[in-house]
Formats: C-alpha cells, sequence, structure tokens
C-alpha cells in the first residue's frame, strides 16, 4: 500500500517545507482537500518543494470549474511533478454548489460522469490538437495551438472520484482510475458496497477492477498511552460528528448497526450544539471506524484492516506534532516495504 497525508491546503508560504518533511518522514505523498483554500495551488508548490513526491487532489470540487480548466491545471501538475500527479474530483454537496460557488447542481452523479470524461478527452487534445467531447452536459471541440498546453512527457493523470452510494461507486468503476473513499468508511461498508460496485462498473465498461486505486482515509488512535490516545480519540468524535450530518451518508451508520445516529446529529447541529453533536458519537461507533493501536502495533493493524482492500491509505490525523508526524512516517515506511 503507498501512504500518503491528508491535509487541508496552508498558506502557500507553510507549504514547501510541509512538503520536505513528508518527503523525509517516508511518506508516500501528499492528499490535498479544498475547503477555504485551493487544493492546485498546494500541489504546485510543493511539486518544486520536494520532488518526487506523489502528489493528488483529494477532492477538489468540480463543478465549479469547466472540465478544460481542471484539465489543463491537472496537466501542468503532472508535468510538474514527472507524472507524479493525480486529479481527485468530487462533486461537493447541492448547498455549498448552489449558494457558495453559485453553479448548477442537478443531477451530480450523471454530471460528474460526463465531467471525467470530458476532463479525459481534453488530455487527448493536448497531446493530439483534436478535441472531441459531446456529452450530456458538456460539449467541447475547439482548441489550437495557441490554447493547448501541448504534449508532455509523462502519462495522462489519473483521473479519480470520491463516491459513496452504490450508484457514484459503479459510475467510478466506470470512467474513473480510482475512487475516493468517505471517511466514514467502515469495513464492513467497503465490503457491502465499495468493492462489488466498483467491480460492477468496470465490468460494464470492459475494464478489470484492478485497474481502479481505493483510495481510503484512515482515522486513527494511536500511542501509548491512555492520555495519548485519548486526544486522538477526540479528535476522531468531532471528525466523525461533522461527516455524520450529511444525510446521504446516513446508511453507512444504519448498516452498521447504529441506525438513527446521523438524525440526532442533524438535531444538534441545528441547535447549534457543537459539543452534542460529537456527544453522539460513542466509543461503539468509534471501535467500528476507527484504528486504534500502539505506535509498534499500528502498522499491523492497518495491514490487517485494509490489505487487498485500500491501495493508498491516506492517514486523515498525522500531521500536527513533529515527533507524531515522524513516527507516523515510520509506519509509512513499513507499510510500503
Amino acid at each position: 500500500m503507498h501512504i500518503d497525508v491528508m491535509m487541508t491546503p496552508q498558506p502557500l508560504g507553510r507549504i514547501g517545507e510541509l512538503a520536505r518533511q513528508t518527503q523525509a518522514a517516508g511518506f508516500s505523498g501528499m492528499l490535498f482537500t479544498e475547503t477555504g483554500r485551493t487544493a492546485y495551488l498546494n500541489a504546485a508548490v510543493a511539486s518544486q518543494a520536494a520532488p518526487g513526491l506523489e502528489l493528488s487532489t483529494g477532492v477538489a470540487v468540480a463543478f465549479p470549474r469547466s472540465p478544460f480548466v481542471t484539465a489543463a491545471t491537472a496537466w501542468e501538475l503532472q508535468e510538474a511533478t514527472g507524472g507524479k500527479f493525480r486529479l481527485g474530483l468530487g462533486t461537493q454537496v447541492r448547498t455549498h454548489v448552489v449558494r457558495r460557488y453559485g453553479v448548477e447542481f442537478e443531477r451530480p452523479g450523471p454530471r460528474l460522469r460526463d465531467y471525467v470524461r470530458a476532463v479525459k478527452a481534453c488530455f487527448a487534445a493536448f497531446r493530439t490538437g483534436k478535441l472531441d467531447h459531446h456529452g450530456e452536459f458538456y460539449n467541447l471541440d475547439f482548441i489550437t495551438p495557441q490554447w493547448s498546453a501541448g504534449p508532455i512527457d509523462a502519462p495522462d493523470p489519473k483521473v479519480d472520484v470520491a463516491a459513496v452510494n452504490p450508484w457514484m461507486l459503479r459510475m467510478a468503476g466506470e470512467v474513473a482510475d480510482g475512487v475516493h473513499v468517505h471517511p466514514l468508511g467502515e469495513p464492513g461498508y467497503l465490503a457491502r458496497h465499495v468493492l462489488p460496485s466498483i467491480a460492477a462498473g468496470a465490468e460494464k465498461a470492459g475494464r478489470s477492477p484492478s485497474d481502479l486505486d481505493v483510495i481510503v482515509p484512515v482515522l486513527t488512535i494511536v500511542g501509548d498511552s491512555d492520555e495519548e490516545r485519548e486526544k486522538d480519540r477526540q479528535l476522531v468524535r468531532s471528525s466523525m460528528a461533522f461527516y455524520s450530518s450529511t444525510p446521504n451518508y446516513s446508511f453507512i451508520w444504519d448498516e452498521a448497526g447504529f441506525e438513527g445516529t446521523t438524525a440526532r446529529i442533524r438535531e444538534k447541529q441545528k441547535a447549534g450544539d457543537f459539543a452534542g453533536m460529537a456527544a453522539q458519537i460513542t466509543d461503539e461507533h468509534i471501535a467500528t471506524l476507527a484504528t486504534e493501536s500502539t505506535w509498534d502495533g499500528l502498522a499491523q493493524a492497518l495491514t490487517d484492516k485494509y490489505e487487498g482492500i485500500a491501495t493508498r491509505l491516506a492517514l486523515y490525523n498525522a500531521v500536527g506534532d513533529q515527533e507524531r508526524f515522524e513516527r507516523y512516517g515510520e509506519v509509512a515506511r513499513q507499510l510500503q516495504r
């Protein structure tokens, strides 16, 4: 397995040093989410500071950017990294896309499928000079040498999509190169939905499921004392409560035996009771989704849980204290041997 550090984008002046530290610690790469700062600019700075580090967006929001703009950006990053960039795309949720970004969100699944195909058509156009994509949502058929990035000495970037429900997972298996699993992706959900749905989509497209990477973010609780692990436990509890407030993810909890979790968390959220949201996440929730271990046992614990399922793990809460970051790096080295 490849082991990445998952992080929210930082001020650009900080990213170069973080990238160098990530490479020195022994991680495969950096996976940038997209929140208030863009993932792409952080990846660009990291590519120059730590050549050879694998970089990916995990995930960038698709619809506010045209497929051509996204493709051109990914193309430049692929060139800058010498072929070590992965373009991870997601839909976000309706409220953000419509009310924050100001773009359409109708039929997000089919729209994202067309978007991925359009991005790949742009990659082909950069090499051949011919742009020819005619889909349900995007029609692209004009490019000139002046407006083309041109060929690069690297393969096309891999395009991954974030998927949670079975339809999106099948779509990913059909058109993408990898799947970003949700941070609430407990092992039962991976077995029930992720792997079978990806396989079904790949079969529909005449592909092998092994052609796709399964990228799993991992919530860890690690330490050699109860006090050390308790700090992680509270962070994990808050993170799970945040993600669980989205109605579309409620089925993951329900199928894991925690029916009504999302409804209870949303009640607290509507009341502005953020501490109450976190309190809905019990130790049983945490034991089901998170990986808890001593430092010496973490590599084996992750292997036991994800070997044969994940091709890449993104450590969700590795960034922070420098000593702990380096210890996570040593775990990464063990898993990548």
